[in-house]
């Protein structure tokens, strides 16, 4: 027993030093309890000390729980400089744990109170990327603009006006867009429109689908957009009637998949971690990422979701690594930063 003991911080060692990649990570539910108290310490007005308990709480936070968290932060981030704040708090955290590549997404959002713009929200993201990389932060740092299904088709057309502006001047930072927000708001048909104009003007597109069950046509519609990559997936490759073909579909045209564990058993789409989806596409030798989703709000990090994996399905290290070199070739900035990323990858591969 003592061996395996010691044996354990030696093994979490390799996760954090495991140079990855993260692809799917919302902004707002990757800041941490750390963020969230100078937060509240910035607005004594607004009383939040009383859910302090649950914030403290981390791993063990009930699904509930979680859910107040995400409003909790909206009341939080309501100024620019809240903005810039927290998206620098959330690059240095992601680089403390080895990530060298990540592409943040956010949905753009108003203030009436504090005169926030979505334009300033974006700029404030965009200043912290800015400012990171400045401090010598070691990561590389992408965004992606997220279109909330709640907001419904105007809120959509609006973020890829943003989208498309910034993607001309912001430096290739802004890369794509990313639709999210309640999987069962909304119809996917409302937004084909502004998706497909989007993909027009050269962005890229990340679709989170077939996160809740029985939803085949809404996929089907949003697979025919030939999403770059799909977020979650879940019930994509579940025994439900006649999904076979979907799989088919994103096996075909190899469609890389942004798979987060932690996530989607604490908002209970999966059941336990040796029945997630992560299983069924890796043995295919699907093309997929291991990503964190909500970091702060789920209170994990990326390389706790390497381990976990890999204890889950029995992955070597030589197994975790190819899977985090590999995950290069998904990310949405050009090729000529893939290359540079790959050589980092190189000078840092241990002996197995």
């Amino acid at each position: 027993m003592m061996m395996e003991a010691e044996e354990q911080p030696r093994k979490t060692a390799f996760y954090s030093k495991l140079p990855k990649v993260e692809l799917h990570a919302h902004l707002n539910g990757s800041i941490s309890s750390n963020t969230i108290k100078k937060l509240i310490a910035k607005k004594p007005d607004l009383k939040i000390h009383g859910q302090m308990t649950m914030i403290d709480k981390g791993k063990k936070r009930t699904l509930e729980e979680c859910l107040h968290m995400f409003q909790i932060i909206h009341l939080l981030t309501t100024s620019p400089e809240d903005v810039l704040m927290v998206t620098k708090d959330v690059i240095k955290e992601f680089a403390d744990d080895g990530v060298k590549y990540l592409e943040l997404r956010s949905t753009p959002r108003g203030e009436n109170t504090t005169g926030m713009t979505k334009k300033t929200y974006v700029e404030s993201i965009l200043e912290g990327i800015k400012q990171s990389k400045e401090e010598n932060v070691d990561i590389d740092v992408r965004y992606l603009i997220s279109i909330d299904r709640r907001g419904g088709p105007s809120a959509a057309k609006e973020a890829v006006k943003l989208a498309e502006e910034f993607f001309l001047s912001a430096e290739d930072t802004v890369l794509g867009l990313d639709l999210s927000g309640d999987p069962a708001a909304g119809q996917a048909k409302d937004f084909l429109e502004p998706l497909l104009e989007a993909k027009k003007s050269g962005l890229k597109l990340a679709l989170h689908l077939s996160e809740i069950p029985n939803r085949k046509t809404e996929t089907q519609v949003l697979l025919n957009l030939f999403p770059d990559r799909i977020g979650h997936g879940t019930f994509l490759s579940s025994s439900e009637e006649g999904s076979s073909d979907l799989v088919d579909f994103v096996r075909q045209h190899q469609i890389p998949l942004e798979l987060c564990l932690t996530s989607n058993i604490k908002s209970q789409t999966v059941p336990s971690y040796d029945q997630h989806h992560f299983g069924f596409w890796y043995s295919i030798a699907h093309p997929a990422v291991i990503c964190t989703d909500d970091k702060g709000v789920f209170a994990t990090r990326l390389s706790q979701e390497y381990q976990l994996a890999a204890e889950t399905f029995h992955l070597t290290q030589s197994q975790v690594w190819d899977l985090s070199y590999e995950s290069i070739n998904y990310i949405f900035a050009s090729d000529s930063t893939k290359a540079d990323l790959r050589k980092k990858w190189s000078h840092l591969k241990p002996h197995f």
